[in-house]
């Protein structure tokens, strides 16, 4: 059983990369563009602090929820046609959000904004990784990491210039000419690209939909509610119960919606919680990066966000050529140096804040953290898929997605209790005690993320998935001069 797709490529890898990067960017920068730009919208639509949070919130909780029944949906129907209808919805969700009177209204159009990435993501990182050959499927997975961490930590960026240049509104229509460019293309360049869709699976999908629902509340909900609290407790034990539901129910099918038993598999296995606790560490450090460099050291939304370029830029361009890397030295050693950097520029920033330091001192840190990333991102992904059968691909791309939204969440709900727990946000200096308390969190999720990439062979071995016969490629051209530059 294995993935079908068109008898001849519709075309080229670099058509395939940058429509499927094209797509990741815009999915990947409206997770975070709302944090500087949090005061604007909380002015223009009377919302409380606790209402706002939603609007960052609403997006992961449909996201983690439906991800893992979109992978399924792309291998029973085409992960092509997922991707068209998932830009689509994205598009609408998009306007709706730019619409919004009233942050209720705005609140519901993220929960479809994050649907519409749901049918995205999984089937963007499934065509890109069929149309690529083996040999250079770590050049390629780079370039797609740089743009995804160019969007995440770039969101400040786009979200402050937008929100005080011109309004807040504009961080959501800015996505319609992106998608209005790149859906006519992906509906003629890319071909279609199945995988073996699991039978009719109502049970799974409510398990699988329920019991991510209730993790993720659990931890967006931690911070304002507090872990002891009852509803934080219900919900995070409930989703749990609900989670081994899912995987026993998985193991009995002949063939499920989630392969569990490709977790037995030590390579997918720790590049996937490796994944989840990079992700924890740097969603956490964006979300309350932007806030310090407003309230600790004063800066506008614009300014703030300029100060996340020498991350972004170190991004942009080291995972390229990390990528290249890893077909050289393996993965395992670019995962585990990458997290150790990326611990060690939290905790540098931490310091940095804790003596009250200029933003200089903090950009160092931001200059380390940044190569770390670039180092370890696009390491994982490659690795995730790689170490995946053909005809689990499209569900493996939905298990990695999910496990870096809940990743996210987890790193804003473990370091917002920090924060409450050593510092406020009543003046600046209780501030930058509570960021800096926070720092040390992220730069020990990353510890831990560095300890389990020592669970990745040093030579990972092929499968299957790398071989791409049906999506074969000469190079990765987008036409005959023009070149991406990956070899």
């Amino acid at each position: 059983m294995q993935i079908t797709g068109p008898t001849k490529p519709r075309a080229s890898l670099g058509w395939v990369l940058v429509l499927t990067a094209a797509a990741a960017l815009v999915v990947a920068l409206d997770q975070l563009v709302v944090a500087t730009a949090l005061q604007r919208i909380r002015a223009d639509l009377g919302a409380s602090m606790s209402s706002l949070e939603w609007t960052v919130n609403a997006f992961s909780l449909s996201f983690a929820a439906l991800l893992l029944p979109a992978s399924d949906l792309g291998d029973r129907l085409g992960h092509k046609r997922v991707y068209l209808t998932g830009l689509i919805v994205f598009a609408v969700a998009s306007a709706s959000c730019a619409l919004a009177p009233d942050v209720g209204v705005l609140i519901a159009a993220r929960v479809i904004q994050g649907a519409g990435a749901a049918l995205i993501s999984p089937a963007s990182l499934t065509l890109l990784t069929r149309a690529t050959p083996v040999a250079k499927r770590g050049a390629a997975m780079g370039l797609y990491a740089a743009v995804m961490g160019l969007a995440v930590v770039g969101g400040p960026l786009v979200g402050g210039a937008v929100a005080q240049g011109i309004a807040w509104q504009w961080i959501f229509w800015i996505n319609l000419p992106v998608i209005a460019l790149v859906l006519p293309l992906a509906a003629v360049k890319l071909g279609e690209v199945k995988g073996t869709p699991s039978g009719p699976d109502p049970v799974g999908l409510l398990l699988s939909a329920a019991s991510m629902c209730a993790i993720v509340w659990a931890l967006v909900r931690s911070g304002p509610a507090g872990w002891s609290s009852t509803e934080v407790l219900g919900t995070l034990i409930g989703g749990g119960v609900l989670l081994m539901l899912f995987i026993g129910w998985e193991l009995r099918r002949v063939e499920p919606m989630l392969p569990v038993r490709i977790f037995a598999n030590r390579e997918f296995a720790a590049a996937n919680v490796s994944a989840l606790l990079l992700t924890a560490s740097l969603f956490g450090t964006v979300f309350f990066l932007a806030q310090y460099l407003q309230v600790g050291l004063s800066y506008s939304p614009l300014d703030a966000g300029l100060r996340f370029l020498p991350w972004t830029v170190l991004l942009f361009i080291v995972a390229p050529l990390a990528g290249r890397f890893q077909d050289r030295v393996g993965a395992r050693r670019l995962i585990s140096v990458g997290l150790l950097l990326q611990g060690l520029g939290m905790g540098w920033i931490a310091v940095t804040a804790h003596q009250h330091e200029s933003y200089g001192a903090t950009a160092v840190g931001l200059v380390i953290s940044g190569f770390g990333t670039s180092l370890a991102m696009p390491a994982q992904q490659a690795t995730a898929m790689s170490s995946t059968p053909s005809s689990s691909m499209g569900k493996a791309a939905g298990t990695f997605n999910v496990l870096r939204q809940v990743g996210g969440a987890l790193g804003i709900a473990v370091l917002a209790a920090v924060f409450a727990a050593h510092g406020s946000d009543r003046t600046p200096t209780q501030f930058a005690s509570g960021f800096a308390a926070a720092m040390v969190a992220a730069g020990v999720l990353a510890g831990l993320g560095a300890l389990c990439a020592l669970f990745v062979p040093t030579r990972p071995g092929r499968t299957d998935a790398g071989n791409a016969p049906e999506v074969a490629v000469e190079d990765l051209t987008i036409g005959p001069k023009e070149n991406l530059g990956v070899r």
